[in-house]
């Protein structure tokens, strides 16, 4: 079924040219889609077409022209019309808007929403980019949810997509762990102490180097052969990166989160060169202070180093290298950048030297920033001693949310199995709740508020959706009677559930995720209202039958929006 957005687009405008047919400027059935509205008062209507649109293109006051389309539109198994203040208003077919509704939802069942649009395209998707031999934590866990859920989006609606974690594994601080371990470390402790005991022995390098600055140049010379491929120091360099990656591998686990890459800075070692000479051979580098650097004046930004006076690269060429990997390996038809707002200006810069390097896709990668994430009111502070790990705070998670389900539903069975997907479920909707730019402050009052706007919430209305399924099982129902679904709170939800598909592509298209997580809480509400106004197992069995449809149908929708937002549904709580 072409939904009914569309359908009304392509009548009004249908009918626009019918009434006005020498009419020049008057938008097309894809433009006027757009343009229509749903009133913020449902007595105004399902959707509003406000016709100010056309008065220009018509030279005629857009009541007047309310009027007149009004008067021709003869569509009234669709929809009723009524003109208001300038306003085409629509006024939906009830029964005929609910047969076609659940016809299609539960035509597709889960798949609902889905789409082909993204077939033969590409995403590569760069998120959650941990720092090797350091503890992964709450700070990480923005850039990994956001990017994961915008893969499932874009898979959702049928395109390839590549998930890469870009490994923060180059860099002097490496040569400095390797000279501490080399000084006072001993296999036994990191393999005992894993990513724990590399982060002592960096913080002791560091404390003995004010002491001893000498330090700070053995740390660098043991970083020279890491690049040089020193076989001792590269064994002991790949060996504390396998230490963080099973560290991180039960984080990642927790969250459901997986990767399709790993390519991290330390993978572009031996791809920069091209760049440098590709930049040498557009005429764009230029000496400055010793540095060769991209010349970004003409954009009002600072330049874009490239090597630094001692010839050593930097974030800035690796990203470079990495784009144009990426291009050459994926073909990609978008990459996005899922970083903190804090590198707005670094993407910029390395876009800006893509575009000036005349290379046709660099208009296809996007930097999706996000903003700050804080603790019960305080800020992360690695120097300050406030830091949340996130392996700490989603057992914390699970086990307040056991705690909850106890003292709630101390019958219930797999209580740890439920805890698990109700506490990491809680997390994860947090952070996906709202607009990603916005700061989040974490407070577990509100991620584990069963009765609010939390992961919880809705996880339970997906529950109550599967208790009213499995007591519906028993009965032998007729086909359904859709005028049964005629009432207010059952279209109320029809349209919200009518507009998820539309939710999903808008989601992708500015890169939110929190688009999903509002619809799926609005249609979680919206079906609770509906729940308790009325008795659904009880009456006429074809009326029975409807409601028990639009059950199923309210949790088929809210299990896709969960999963779209990588959390998981519950069928008991």
């Amino acid at each position: 079924m072409t939904d009914m957005m569309t359908r009304i687009a392509g009548l009004t405008a249908g009918l626009i040219n019918t009434v006005w047919p020498s009419a020049e400027g008057t938008p097309d059935a894809g433009e006027l889609r757009g343009l229509l509205a749903v009133p913020p008062d449902p007595a105004l209507g399902d959707y509003a077409f406000p016709c100010f649109r056309l008065a220009k293109a018509l030279r005629m006051a857009p009541p007047k022209i309310a009027e007149n389309l009004c008067a021709a539109w003869t569509y009234t198994d669709i929809a009723d019309v009524k003109p208001v203040n300038g306003y085409m208003n629509f006024f939906l077919n009830r029964a005929n808007f609910a047969a076609e509704t659940m016809q299609d939802i539960l035509s597709k069942g889960e798949s609902f929403g889905s789409s082909d649009i993204g077939n033969g395209k590409t995403v590569c998707l760069d998120y959650s980019s941990i720092n090797i031999a350091k503890r992964f934590h709450l700070g990480h866990l923005s850039t990994t949810m956001i990017g994961h859920s915008l893969k499932r989006i874009y898979s959702f609606l049928g395109y390839s997509t590549v998930g890469i974690n870009h490994l923060g594994d180059w860099g002097t601080q490496f040569g400095k762990m390797v000279c501490a371990y080399k000084l006072w470390g001993t296999k036994e402790e990191v393999d005992k102490g894993g990513v724990d005991e590399l982060v002592r022995l960096y913080v002791k390098f560091h404390e003995e180097a004010e002491k001893d600055p000498s330090l700070d140049d053995q740390g660098r010379a043991w970083f020279k052969k890491i690049e040089d491929g020193d076989e001792e120091a590269l064994s002991i360099f790949s060996w504390f990166k396998e230490i963080t990656l099973k560290d991180t591998e039960k984080v990642y686990a927790l969250l459901g989160v997986s990767f399709d890459s790993y390519a991290g800075e330390s993978f572009y070692n031996d791809k920069m060169g091209r760049v440098v000479d590709a930049l040498r051979a557009k005429n764009l580098l230029t000496v400055s202070d010793g540095a060769t650097i991209v010349d970004l004046s003409d954009d009002n930004m600072p330049p874009c180093i490239i090597l630094r006076s001692d010839g050593a690269t930097l974030y800035a060429t690796r990203d470079l290298a990495a784009a144009m990997y990426r291009q050459d390996t994926y073909h990609f038809d978008k990459c996005l950048y899922v970083v903190a707002y804090q590198q707005d200006l670094h993407f910029r810069q390395i876009f800006r030297v893509l575009e000036k390097m005349e290379l046709p896709w660099a208009k296809d990668c996007v930097h999706v920033s996000f903003g700050m994430i804080s603790y019960e009111g305080r800020a992360l502070s690695t120097r300050e001693g406030h830091v949340v790990y996130l392996e700490d705070l989603l057992g914390q998670a699970q086990k307040k949310a056991f705690d909850i389900i106890m003292e709630k539903s101390p019958n219930l069975d797999n209580k740890e199995e439920i805890a698990r997907q109700v506490g990491i479920g809680a997390v994860i909707y947090t952070t996906l709740s709202n607009n990603r730019i916005k700061d989040i402050d974490f407070r577990w009052e509100r991620a584990l508020n069963f009765d609010g706007e939390s992961g919880p919430y809705v996880q339970y209305t997906h529950a109550r959706c599967c208790s009213v399924l499995r007591k519906a099982a028993s009965l032998e129902l007729p086909a359904p009677d859709w005028s049964a679904l005629t009432d207010d709170e059952a279209q109320n939800l029809l349209r919200l559930m009518s507009r998820f598909p539309d939710v999903i592509r808008e989601a992708a298209d500015k890169y939110e995720p929190s688009m999903i997580t509002r619809a799926v809480t609005d249609i979680a509400q919206a079906y609770n209202k509906y729940y308790y106004e009325h008795r659904i197992l009880d009456g006429e069995p074809a009326g029975i039958a409807a409601r028990v449809a639009l059950t199923d149908a309210a949790r088929a929708v809210i299990r896709t929006g969960l999963y779209l937002i990588g959390v998981e549904s519950p069928e008991r709580m």
